[in-house]
C-alpha cells in the first residue's frame, strides 16, 4: 500500500508546545497545540519542567495528526523548534530537579536571568567566543547558567549527567541519540563550528567550567540541521501515536525554524539586505550572508547555524509581546477592552493615526529586563516619559502606543547597528504573533523605513521545523526544500506620509538612552 508522506514540525515555545502536520509542498494540515507550565521560585528565576514539555508534545502530536485525517504511518519525518532554554538530567538521565512542586522542574528557561554576575565574568575575559557574541556574554546562555549551579548550587552540579538545550533534549528523548544542533551549540554554547575550533578550553578555565564537557556531555562535533538523528524508539512511538518508521531530523532554536520558515526561500548571494524579524513573546532578528561578519551588541557570526553556506547574525529583544500584555495587565483599563485587547487596540490606535500621533508627548523605553541588542546590557529598565493628568484610561491607550513603536525603534536600531557593520537591510521578513496585528504590521514598516515581506504561510516557525524534517529526504539540502515550498508572500511598503511623526519618535527615543544608541 502507497503513502503520501508528510512531515512534522514541532515548536516548543515560551508557553505551549505546537504541531504541525505539512505535507511536502508545506501545506498546514493540521495543528494543534498544548499549554507548557512555567514555574517562578524566585525574582528572575524562571523554570519548566521536561516531563510536562513531553506530556504537551505528545497531546499536540496526536491532535495535530487526527485534524489533518492522515495514518500515524504516513508520518515519515519529524524535527523540532525550541526555546533556547536549559534541560539538566542526572547521571541516570532522569529529570534534575531544580526546585520542589509537583513537577520535576529541570529546566532553566531561556529568559531566566539568574546568572547575570556569571554572564558578566565570562564578558570580562574578552576570550576568544566573545568574538562570536557580539562582545558580550548574556545570561541566557548556556555556559552562564551553568556557572551559577557551580557556585551557588554545587550539590546540583555535581549530579548532571547530562545538560542540553531543549530541542536537542526532546531529539534525545524521542530516539535515545545524543547529537547537538550546531544551531544550540554554536548559538548558545560557545562551540564555535568552524574547521578546527570547537570548544575553547582556555577560556573554560578562566571561567573555571573545564569538566563541562563531560559533566553535560557536549560533543566535539556539532550536527548540521536537518541531519537525520535516528527513528522513533518505540516507546516515544507509541506516546506520540507514531510509528517508529519516522525519522527525527536534527533542529534549531524556535527564532532560526521562523527564519528559515520566512527568510530562506530568499537566501542567496546577496541576501545582505534581508533581515527575518520573528517577532512573539520576545523578538530575534536574523540576517544571514555568505560573509562572515562580527556586529558588536548582535549575537554571531554563526556559520550554518540557519543552514549550511551561510553565516548568521541574530539581534534581539527580550521582551517584546510580553511586554504589551505586561502593559495591558499594568493598567486597570486593560480589562474594558473585552477578551481580545489587543485587538481593540490595533483597531482604535489605527484609527487615531489618521489625524496624526496618537501620543507625541509621551515615550517608553522598552527594555525592563535588560536590552539584549544592541547594548547588550541586562541592567537597563523600563521608563514610561510624559504621564499627564488624564482619564486612565486616555493614559492606557497612549502608553500602549508608545510602548509599541519604542518595540519597533528597538528593532530599527538594532538594523542601523548591522547596517554598520556589513549589512545593507530594507526589507524584513516578518512572521510571530505580531504579524497577526495590523497595528504592528503598519509600524514595521513605517517605522523602521524597510519594505516588510509578510509570508502567506500561517505558522512559518512550524514551518521551519518541518523543512529541517524534509532535509534527509532532500540531500539535506534545507534551502533546496524552503525554495520548493508553496506559500507565497506579501509585500507592504512604508508609508511615506507617516516618515515626519516616525523621525520624531524616534529621536525621543534614542535620548532616552542618553547617547548610548550612537
Amino acid at each position: 500500500m502507497s503513502y503520501t508522506v508528510y512531515s512534522l514540525g514541532v515548536d516548543i515555545g515560551t508557553g505551549s508546545a505546537r504541531v504541525g502536520v505539512f505535507d511536502d509542498r508545506g501545506e498546514l494540515l493540521g495543528e494543534a497545540k498544548a499549554p507548557i507550565a512555567i514555574h517562578r521560585p524566585l525574582e528572575h528565576h524562571v523554570e519548566q519542567s521536561t516531563t510536562d514539555i513531553w506530556r504537551a508534545v505528545c497531546d499536540a502530536t496526536r491532535r495535530a495528526v487526527q485534524q489533518a485525517d492522515i495514518e500515524p504511518a504516513q508520518v515519515k519525518g519529524m524535527s523540532v523548534s525550541a526555546t533556547c532554554s536549559l534541560a539538566l538530567l542526572d547521571r541516570q538521565h532522569e529529570p534534575l530537579t531544580l526546585s520542589p512542586g509537583d513537577e520535576s522542574w529541570n529546566i532553566i528557561v531561556w529568559m531566566d536571568h539568574r546568572a547575570t554576575a556569571e554572564a558578566s565574568i565570562c564578558t570580562a575575559t574578552q576570550a576568544a567566543p566573545l568574538a562570536n557574541l557580539g562582545g558580550v556574554m548574556s545570561p541566557e546562555m548556556q555556559m552562564p547558567k551553568l556557572m551559577w549551579l557551580k557556585r551557588n548550587r554545587p550539590e546540583l552540579y555535581d549530579s548532571i549527567g547530562y545538560a542540553g538545550d531543549l530541542g536537542d533534549w526532546l531529539g534525545y528523548h524521542c530516539t535515545g541519540i545524543d547529537r547537538r544542533s550546531v544551531c544550540t551549540l554554536a548559538c548558545k554554547w560557545t562551540f564555535d563550528p568552524r574547521p578546527n575550533r570547537g570548544w575553547d578550553r582556555e577560556f573554560l578555565a578562566q571561567i573555571d567550567m573545564t569538566d563541562v564537557l563531560e559533566r553535560a556531555a557536549l560533543p566535539d562535533r556539532a550536527a548540521a540541521v536537518g541531519e537525520p538523528l535516528g527513528r522513533l524508539s518505540e516507546k516515544a512511538a507509541a506516546e506520540l501515536g507514531l510509528t517508529t518508521d519516522c525519522l527525527f531530523a536534527v533542529g534549531m532554536i524556535d527564532a532560526y525554524a521562523g527564519a528559515m520558515g520566512t527568510l530562506g526561500r530568499s537566501l542567496d548571494a546577496h541576501s545582505a539586505h534581508r533581515v527575518a524579524v520573528i517577532a512573539g513573546t520576545s523578538t530575534c532578528h536574523i540576517g544571514a550572508q555568505p560573509e562572515r561578519r562580527e556586529v558588536p551588541g548582535v549575537w554571531g557570526p554563526y556559520p550554518g547555524a540557519l543552514c549550511d553556506g551561510f553565516v548568521a547574525n541574530e539581534g534581539g529583544q527580550s521582551l517584546t509581546g510580553a511586554l504589551l500584555d505586561h502593559i495591558v495587565d499594568l493598567f486597570s483599563a486593560g480589562s474594558e477592552l473585552g477578551d481580545d485587547p489587543h485587538g481593540a487596540l490595533s483597531e482604535l490606535l489605527l484609527e487615531r493615526l489618521a489625524t496624526g500621533d496618537p501620543a507625541p508627548d509621551l515615550h517608553v523605553r522598552p527594555d525592563f529586563i535588560g536590552n539584549r541588542s544592541p547594548l547588550a546590557d541586562p541592567d537597563i529598565r523600563g521608563a514610561i516619559v510624559g504621564l499627564t493628568l488624564e482619564s486612565p484610561t486616555e493614559t492606557f491607550i497612549k502608553v500602549y502606543w508608545a510602548a509599541a513603536t519604542a518595540l519597533v525603534y528597538g528593532t530599527r536600531a538594532i538594523i542601523e547597528r548591522m547596517n554598520a557593520n556589513g549589512y545593507a537591510i530594507d526589507t524584513l521578513h516578518l512572521s510571530g504573533g505580531h504579524n497577526r496585528s495590523p497595528l504592528l504590521r503598519k509600524l514595521y514598516a513605517d517605522g523602521t523605513g524597510c519594505r516588510v515581506v509578510l509570508s502567506a504561510a500561517p505558522e512559518p516557525v512550524l514551518l521551519g521545523a518541518a523543512v529541517a524534517a524534509m532535509a534527509p529526504w532532500r540531500d539535506g539540502d534545507l534551502l533546496a526544500v524552503a525554495r520548493a515550498l508553496a506559500p507565497g508572500e506579501g509585500v507592504l511598503e512604508p508609508d511615506p506620509a507617516a516618515r515626519d511623526m516616525h523621525e520624531k519618535r524616534y529621536a525621543a527615543f534614542r535620548e532616552l538612552f542618553d547617547g548610548r544608541l550612537d
